[in-house]
């Protein structure tokens, strides 16, 4: 009887950490099926085309931008600068789009590689924590930005119009290129040797080191693919809105973007990346956004909402490592 009392504590802890490993590999999941079901009761026209249409369109910057961050985070790192870069990146696209459209995209994904490649010189060579480097970037960032275009702009462009509101047989090209970088970047760390190399980065840099990766180069590349994806998420918001405004584009962007890596299950202890689950991450931020909004509910619910998310995935990683 006094086995069974000892064992009792034992079970139960087990059942808690097997429910912790699902809810983290596979909460985010749950967490997309729920809203839906909560909109598809409760919010009026939730079901409709033109609906699903906007969610799809909203939530492609999010996740080019959490695809980045996954990356880096991946890489026991993170970007907190990745807001500003999309607000430089719709700076430079006002500032150039009367050279042509393409120029303004190139000049806007050359200044997001130059802030990551500034992001990862700080880290990689002088050994300067992530969170900090980015964060001194965040702040210049932003202020260039604003330098550069001090008031809100309309851009009106065709092509970029075109690029917001356009589609393929009938998916947007916002979605399309969305859908694409995520099956990109999805190969590149399965499948190449970059990416193995980015995960044994993140799982032991000493060790990566002492196996002789090159480290330095790997975060480099880390970190310029994390503006260069920033930038072009400021490109595509710019389009969808048809105005460039630096001093609001991208504010706590990088919030949604760590959200919707941490609850896809990728740790921010580094080692692993979950491509997946980023995406059904962003999506579930966008749909934790709808539903508040349409709801009536005053959009700093959001930010709350989005930081218990955050809590409650990094609580779930915890116990999990524990294990």
């Amino acid at each position: 009887m006094t086995d069974l009392a000892l064992g009792r504590p034992a079970a139960d802890r087990d059942r808690l950490l097997r429910l912790l490993r699902l809810l983290q590999n596979y909460g985010v999941y749950l967490g997309v099926a729920v809203l839906l079901l909560v909109n598809i009761a409760f919010t009026p026209h939730f079901l409709s085309g033109e609906n699903f249409r906007t969610q799809a369109v909203q939530v492609a910057p999010v996740l080019v931008v959490a695809l980045g961050m996954a990356l880096a985070i991946g890489s026991e790192g993170v970007d907190l600068s990745v807001g500003s870069v999309m607000a430089l990146s719709t700076s430079l696209v006002s500032l150039y789009l009367g050279y042509g459209m393409w120029v303004a995209l190139i000049v806007a994904l050359l200044g997001g590689m130059v802030v990551g490649l500034a992001n990862g010189s700080l880290i990689a060579f002088i050994g300067v924590q992530p969170i900090v480097a980015t964060l001194a970037l965040m702040v210049a960032g932003r202020g260039l930005a604003l330098v550069l275009l001090p008031q809100l702009r309309d851009v009106r462009d065709p092509t970029m119009a075109s690029l917001g509101s356009g589609d393929l047989l009938g998916v947007p090209y916002l979605v399309l290129i969305a859908t694409a970088l995520a099956l990109l970047v999805a190969f590149v760390v399965r499948r190449t040797t970059f990416g193995r190399q980015l995960l044994a980065i993140g799982d032991s840099r000493p060790a990566a080191l002492l196996a002789g990766l090159p480290v330095r180069r790997v975060l480099i590349i880390v970190y310029v693919v994390c503006g260069a994806l920033a930038a072009l998420a400021g490109v595509l918001a710019t389009a969808r809105l048809s105005a460039s405004d630096p001093t609001s584009l991208g504010n706590l962007m990088e919030l949604s973007a760590i959200t919707a890596v941490v609850v896809g299950g990728t740790p921010l202890s580094g080692g692993r990346v979950r491509i997946g689950g980023t995406v059904a991450g962003a999506v579930l931020i966008q749909l934790l956004t709808a539903t508040l909004i349409k709801h009536d509910l005053p959009p700093s619910w959001t930010q709350i909402a989005q930081a218990v998310v955050i809590v409650l995935a990094v609580y779930a990683a915890r116990e999990r490592g524990k294990r």
